[in-house]
């Protein structure tokens, strides 16, 4: 497998005073032969880490139901360490939407980062019985 050639030096940071929702490293099998991870595991990781927010936010249980943009910015290799940035952009009733970003931290000794992927979903509430519920409003949530 080849690593990508970096002609110029990364100027790009993780972002300052944010967490991410995840971190990641995808493995040999999680990419095709050439070592490019899967657009299909990516999007899964987003999926996940879009959804952390939605569930505080929602108090309980979301699925997915539209993935609004997606953006694969520069390819994703094995060995890279992923930091997925997660921010809920909007509320409506019972859908929330959440904007993702990922960057990739490259070659240990330098630390190049790149931002790999962007994504807006939209999550929608649910009950136990799975079908779209209200959202609860802000002040009556448990603080983390």
């Amino acid at each position: 497998m080849t690593q990508p050639q970096n002609t110029t030096a990364s100027s790009l940071r993780l972002p300052e005073g944010k967490m991410p929702m995840l971190r990641m490293m995808p493995s040999p099998a999680d990419a095709n032969v050439y070592g490019d991870v899967f657009g299909g595991w990516i999007m899964a990781q987003v999926d996940v880490a879009g959804s952390l927010p939605a569930v505080r936010r929602a108090n309980g249980r979301v699925a997915t139901i539209a993935v609004n943009s997606f953006l694969f910015k520069e390819p994703v290799f094995v060995g890279d360490l992923l930091s997925f940035y997660a921010d809920v952009v909007k509320v409506g009733n019972t859908s929330i939407t959440v904007y993702v970003e990922v960057y990739a931290e490259r070659n240990r000794l330098q630390t190049d980062v790149v931002k790999v992927t962007e994504a807006t979903l939209t999550y929608v509430a649910t009950g136990p019985d799975r079908k779209p519920r209200q959202l609860p409003p802000l002040e009556s949530l448990i603080a983390y």
